[in-house]
């Protein structure tokens, strides 16, 4: 597939032979940005794990400091008070059996679920409808509580989840090109060290392989991953 004109005046800016410190390669992704709109800045790392096996697994959340710059539309599986309390939280959509019917007839205007642990029954339904989507939730990425509140407040502050691909790649939004390099930096910074803490025993050699930034339409550039890991540690 060829590239854009923009695109690959783009790429020509770019050492490729080189990896950039990290604040260099952040203000190079700015820089180099063409889009009419506000393109995400994201981060994409190569980990020295095998997904194939249960303990090289690498799933987590954490909450970015400036968030993503995208308000997210947060959906909320509950009943009773806990109804009451994702009302009163912000959710942007809630209810039980209604909205399961709804995914099924086909709508998915929601960024992220959240159920409380007995709607579980409701939801499980859903899940070869959400999972592939990568909507379904789960107690291990925090979706799946009663504290439905400070959730709610999480996730609309730019509380993010990351997971490692078949890959060994983990990619993650860490704001938009409108950022200053400091507020990039440092949701960058807050994603790395929850990727370090989310190492897995299994994993040998250097954690981190690879890494780059890019913008959505733009190339990447790359990182040294050891300056990430030890500004991490």
């Amino acid at each position: 597939m060829s590239k854009s004109k923009a695109y690959q005046n783009a790429t020509q800016k770019i050492d490729s032979n080189q990896l950039y410190e990290p604040a260099q390669a952040v203000q190079l992704v700015k820089d180099i940005a063409t889009a009419k709109f506000d393109e995400t800045v994201e981060v994409h790392i190569k980990l020295s794990v095998d997904p194939r096996h249960a303990d090289q697994q690498v799933r987590g959340t954490v909450s970015l400091p400036h968030g993503t710059g995208k308000t997210r539309r947060v959906l909320v599986f509950a009943k009773g008070e806990k109804l009451k309390e994702a009302e009163t939280a912000g959710a942007d959509f809630f209810g039980g059996e209604d909205l399961a019917e709804k995914i099924q007839g086909g709508w998915f205007d929601f960024d992220v679920a959240v159920a409380t642990p007995d709607m579980m029954g409701v939801v499980g339904k859903l899940g070869k409808i959400l999972g592939p989507r990568g909507l379904m939730p789960n107690p291990k990425a925090g979706t799946v509580t009663f504290d439905v509140e400070r959730t709610i407040s999480e996730l609309k502050a730019g509380r993010i989840e990351f997971r490692v691909d078949k890959t060994s790649i983990v990619h993650a939004p860490i704001g938009k090109v409108s950022f200053d390099v400091d507020k990039l930096m440092d949701n960058l910074n807050a994603f790395a060290e929850a990727l370090i803490k989310a190492k897995p025993a299994a994993a040998k050699g250097q954690y981190m392989r690879s890494v780059s930034v890019c913008s959505t339409m733009g190339p990447g550039v790359k990182i040294n991953p050891v300056i990430v890991m030890s500004a991490n540690k």
